[in-house]
C-alpha cells in the first residue's frame, strides 16, 4: 500500500485594493500564469515581475503561479514573455453567470460488507444497475483505500459521511469569492475543512462512499476513506489555480481515486488559436490548458486514478457545435466554433482521465449526456428523470441541511417545505438525529459510481496497483451494451439537438464506452 502523509494546506489570497488616498482606486487583480515548458523558478518570477506582476504563491512542481497586479495590461504583457505562456484572470465582476449544470468503522480487506441494505437503498436503483449491492457481499473497501471528492467541498457532519471522513487528509484549495460566492462565512474566506456550502461535493461523496451502517443511504464502496478536495467555489466554477493544488497535493498526499465532476472554467473548450478570440484570451486558454495538463500527469505518475464526468451538453464530443456558454465567469459569453482536432474540454479530454457517460433507469443514455466514440470510455448511472420515473429517476444521495435550507426546501425547523417535496428525502434516528438527502442528475452523478468500483478494485488487488492497472480492470469487468436500435436515439420533449447518434460495436461505442460498470465483478464475484 502506498504510503499516504498530511501535508500542509496551500493557500492565496483572492481579489485585493490597492488603495491610494486622494486617487482613484485601482485594482488589483489576481492571476493565475503558467511558465512555458522548461522556465525556471528565477526565470518566470522575472518575467512575471517585468510584466508588473508579483507573486503570492507558487506550485513548482508543474509551473503555476499565483500573481497579483494592479496593471490592467498584465495578462497582455504576460501573454507576449517567451517565459510565461499566460495569464487567467479573476476578475471583479457585476454579474455572475449560472454555474454549467452537474456541477456539485471500515471494513478489513478480503471482508464482506453488510449483507443488509441501508433504510433508504431502496431508492438507489443506481446501485442495483451496477450490482454495487452484491458487491458488499464480496467485498465493502478497505479503509487504507483514500478517494479524493475534487468538488464543492464535504459535509463531514453529515451522519453517512462522519464515519470514512479523513479531516487530517482533507485540503480546501479554494477561499471564497465574494463576487461568486457571495460573503464569506469565516474571515479568512477559507472555509473549514468539513464543510461544503455548495452541496455538489457532499452529494458525490455520499455516492462513493456513504457508510452502510444502518442509517440513511450507503454508497458503492462503503468501507473506503474519503477525503476532501475542494477545488470549486460555492457557486459551483471550478478555476485553474485550486483544481491544480488539489491534484498535486492528491499526488503528494498517496490519494488512490480522486473524482471530477466538472470542467475547468472558464472556458468550456480550451482553444490555443480560435479566431473568434483575442491574441490574450487564446494566451489564457493555453495557460490553462498546459497548467491543468502538467498537474494531471503530476497526479497520474504519482499513482492516482483520475475519474472524471463527460458532461451535460447533450452533445458528441467528437463532434462540438459551436460554444456559446464561454466565457462564463468574467465577461458576457459569445459565440465559437470550435476545432475538434485543438480545441479541449478539460479535464474529460485528457488521456490519463477515464470518463464516464450518464445513464437512466432503464439504461438508455440520459438525454443531457455528452457522449461519443472519441471520449466515452464507461457509462454509470447518472438519473434522468425524464426515463419515464420523474423525480425517482434522478440519484438520492447525501445532502447539506444548510444548502437545503438556503434553497428553501428544508424550512428552519428541518421539515421538508413544499418545494422540497418530492426532490428531498429526510432520515432520521431513533434517537432523533436527522440527516437530509437529494434527488439529482447529471454526469456528475454517474463518477462517483465509476470512482467507487475503482475504489473496490484496490481494495481487491491492493493499493501497489497503477492508474492504468486499475483503468484496465474497469473495462475488463464492465457490462458489455451494445448501441440501441434504431442507433439514433430521440428524447421526447427535448429540442432536435438533442438527438443522439450511438457509433461503436457491443463492446465498445459512444454510448457506453466499454461497458456500464459491474461492482461485483469488480471485486471477483
Amino acid at each position: 500500500m502506498r504510503e499516504v502523509k498530511p501535508l500542509p494546506a496551500v493557500v492565496s489570497g483572492l481579489l485585493l485594493l490597492a488603495l491610494v488616498p486622494g486617487a482613484a482606486e485601482p485594482i488589483t487583480s489576481d492571476y493565475t500564469v503558467v511558465a512555458a515548458d522548461g522556465v525556471s523558478v528565477p526565470d518566470a518570477t522575472a518575467a512575471i515581475r517585468s510584466a508588473g506582476g508579483t507573486v503570492v504563491k507558487r506550485n513548482d512542481a508543474v509551473g503555476v503561479y499565483r500573481v497579483t497586479s494592479a496593471d490592467a495590461r498584465f495578462a497582455a504583457k504576460a501573454a507576449t514573455s517567451p517565459a510565461l505562456i499566460g495569464a487567467s484572470e479573476l476578475r471583479a465582476i457585476g454579474r455572475v453567470s449560472t454555474a454549467p449544470a452537474g456541477r456539485p468503522a471500515g471494513l478489513p480487506v478480503g471482508a464482506p460488507g453488510p449483507a443488509a441494505l441501508d433504510p433508504l437503498d431502496d431508492k438507489l436503483w443506481g446501485l442495483r444497475m451496477i450490482r454495487a449491492d452484491r458487491a458488499r457481499k464480496v467485498r465493502g473497501g478497505d479503509p487504507g483505500v483514500t478517494v479524493g471528492v475534487l468538488d464543492t467541498g464535504l459535509d463531514a457532519s453529515h451522519p453517512d459521511l462522519a464515519p470514512h471522513f479523513s479531516r487530517t487528509l482533507s485540503r480546501n484549495f479554494a477561499p471564497d469569492i465574494p463576487d461568486a460566492d457571495g460573503p464569506c462565512e469565516v474571515k479568512s474566506c477559507l472555509d473549514p475543512v468539513g464543510t461544503d456550502d455548495g452541496g455538489h461535493g457532499t452529494h458525490v461523496a455520499g455516492t462513493i462512499g456513504a457508510a452502510a451502517d444502518g442509517f440513511g443511504i450507503s454508497g458503492v464502496a462503503p468501507g473506503v476513506t474519503l477525503v476532501e478536495l475542494k477545488g470549486g467555489q460555492d457557486s459551483g466554477f471550478f478555476f485553474l489555480d485550486p483544481v491544480v493544488d488539489a491534484l498535486t497535493y492528491a499526488g503528494d498526499a498517496g490519494l488512490d481515486v480522486v473524482n471530477m465532476s466538472f470542467f475547468v472554467d472558464p472556458w468550456r473548450y480550451l482553444c490555443p488559436a480560435n479566431p473568434a478570440d483575442s491574441q490574450e484570451r487564446q494566451a489564457e486558454q493555453r495557460a490553462i490548458l498546459a497548467g491543468l495538463t502538467r498537474a494531471l500527469k503530476y497526479a497520474h505518475d504519482k499513482g492516482v486514478t483520475l475519474i472524471s464526468s463527460l458532461g451535460n451538453g447533450h452533445e458528441d464530443l467528437g463532434r462540438p457545435r459551436p460554444d456559446r456558454s464561454s466565457p462564463n465567469y468574467g465577461a458576457d459569453p459569445y459565440e465559437r466554433k470550435i476545432d475538434n482536432a485543438t480545441c479541449r474540454q478539460m479535464p474529460q479530454e485528457d488521456p490519463y482521465v477515464i470518463n464516464t457517460t450518464a445513464l437512466g433507469p432503464s439504461g438508455n443514455k440520459a438525454d443531457y449526456s455528452n457522449y461519443g466514440v472519441e471520449q466515452a470510455d464507461v457509462a454509470a448511472p447518472g438519473g434522468d428523470e425524464s426515463d419515464g420515473h420523474g423525480t425517482a429517476g434522478a440519484i438520492l444521495s447525501s445532502y447539506p441541511k444548510l444548502v437545503l435550507q438556503a434553497q428553501g426546501l428544508v424550512d428552519e425547523k428541518g421539515e421538508i417545505t413544499g418545494s422540497g417535496a418530492g426532490s428531498v428525502e429526510k432520515h432520521c434516528s431513533s434517537a432523533g438525529a436527522c440527516a437530509y438527502y437529494l434527488y439529482t442528475q447529471g454526469t456528475s452523478m454517474a463518477a462517483p459510481h465509476v470512482s467507487g468500483v475503482a475504489a473496490l478494485i484496490l481494495s481487491r488487488d491492493g493499493t501497489t496497483m497503477t492508474p492504468d492497472a486499475v483503468e484496465r480492470e474497469l473495462y475488463r469487468t464492465a457490462i458489455d451494451r451494445p448501441c440501441p436500435k434504431p442507433r439514433v436515439q430521440t428524447y421526447p420533449d427535448r429540442p432536435a439537438e438533442f438527438t443522439a447518434r450511438c457509433e461503436g460495436g457491443r463492446t465498445f461505442n459512444g454510448f457506453y464506452g466499454h461497458g456500464i460498470v459491474d461492482a461485483h465483478a469488480a471485486v471477483g464475484g
